[in-house]
């Protein structure tokens, strides 16, 4: 190959390289996306704890997130992002005080938490932990867009070659 073949190849490439990089940026995002949809709750087969029945958090993901790439002085930016109050709560983790709950108690015939009709009465309810460990989904989804984006950038540079 010649040197004006190789400039004529090179120039060609760099009118190619910001919709690569644009593609590489969505496509890294997505699977981040997926990455901490596949970590929040409800997990399969594991349903315990508030709020993992209805798998809105899980949901919100990629409604929130926005994986088509915004271009700004040569740089991609996507968003990785949840909405619901509480996903920070389960990402990092939160701490669990025991408190009193007024009209709860417990049932002595059945043994079942009960709240009582006419709201006297009360119990102190809490948890068997104080503190309840994050699930680090954002940390998760943000090391699989960077791996990806290795991944995706080495196969762009071994094209060329």
């Amino acid at each position: 190959m010649t040197l004006d073949e190789r400039i004529r190849q090179l120039q060609d490439i760099e009118t190619h390289l910001p919709g690569e990089m644009s593609n590489i940026a969505k496509n890294a995002t997505i699977r981040a996306v997926e990455k901490a949809v596949d970590m929040t709750p409800p997990l399969e087969n594991d349903l315990r704890g508030t709020n993992t029945r209805s798998g809105e958090m899980k949901q919100h993901w990629p409604t929130d997130s926005d994986t088509t790439p915004q271009e700004s002085g040569g740089k991609y930016t996507t968003l990785l992002a949840n909405n619901k109050d509480y996903a920070s709560y389960v990402n990092d983790g939160h701490r669990m005080d025991r408190h009193f709950v007024p009209g709860l108690y417990v049932n002595p015939s059945s043994g079942m938490l009960e709240i009582n009709p006419d709201g006297s009465g009360g119990l102190v309810v809490g948890t068997q932990t104080s503190y309840v460990p994050g699930l680090h989904m954002e940390e998760a989804a943000q090391e699989e867009y960077h791996r990806t984006v290795a991944a995706e950038a080495e196969k762009l540079r071994r094209l060329l070659e």
